[in-house]
């Protein structure tokens, strides 16, 4: 249990030394920018329509994209000048070392959701909503499910960033990856199985509210997908690391 918290503290002192908070900040700004803009009047939908408005973007194209950014940031430091020999030479166990850097980027990833909510909040506020109207149940499974959706594709940037020497290279992956997001949602085939779009699927609550493409899946079915996605790319990731050469 003491390396596991030795791991941990070290990856926080890492993180308080880098810029990695702030990109949490980027993406709500963003979407609050959005919100601001949308007419989405101020009838009883008014606070599902603008929290529709400022997800769209969010679960499409900055979750995903933010997801990978997180997941490159905590092997920054060991892609630097040798890291990665210098630590792993070390008596420390591998698996307690990834999983603080997966723990990391849930951390980072909740607070982004955590912003998000809140920079949803707010633009109510500004637009003038009824505060008494706010839907906390329908928001909270938004952003509960966003954050679950993200986990198996964190465990993939993961494993891609301890195997890639390349600090950039996970990252250009990951937006190439991420952009054709709308066009494989609208496959019941294949939309469920992309990483990139379990985000947007979950958030839009597929099975709910629409009935094409993926969107049209049970809740369920998607959330199996997810969780099966994630235990898949977590074993891979953390074999390939346990038996990383020095």
């Amino acid at each position: 249990m003491g390396t596991w918290i030795a791991a941990l503290r070290s990856e926080r002192i890492k993180l308080g030394r880098s810029q990695i908070m702030l990109l949490a900040v980027i993406d709500p700004v963003l979407c609050a920018v959005i919100g601001l803009l949308a007419n989405v009047g101020k009838g009883e939908g008014a606070w599902a329509g603008l929290m529709l408005a400022m997800m769209v973007l969010h679960a499409m194209l900055f979750l995903p994209i933010m997801t990978g950014i997180f997941s490159a940031y905590v092997c920054r430091y060991e892609h630097a000048g040798g890291g990665w020999k210098q630590i792993l030479s070390l008596p420390v166990s591998r698996s307690a070392l990834y999983f603080s850097k997966l723990l990391v980027v849930m951390g980072t990833l909740a607070l982004n959701q955590l912003l998000f909510l809140i920079a949803v909040l707010g633009v109510g506020a500004l637009k003038g909503f009824d505060l008494a109207l706010i839907p906390w149940a329908d928001f909270g499974i938004k952003i509960l499910g966003g954050f679950v959706a993200c986990l198996p594709l964190a465990a993939l940037q993961l494993f891609v960033s301890t195997m890639w020497s390349s600090f950039a290279a996970p990252l250009v992956l990951n937006v190439v990856f991420t952009i054709p997001n709308i066009l494989i949602a609208n496959s019941a085939t294949y939309g469920p199985y992309y990483p990139w779009a379990q985000p947007m699927l979950v958030m839009m609550q597929a099975g709910g509210q629409y009935d094409f493409g993926a969107f049209g899946l049970p809740a369920e079915t998607l959330l199996i997908t997810v969780g099966g996605s994630f235990v898949l790319f977590l074993t891979a990731g953390l074999t390939y690391f346990n038996r990383k050469p020095v």
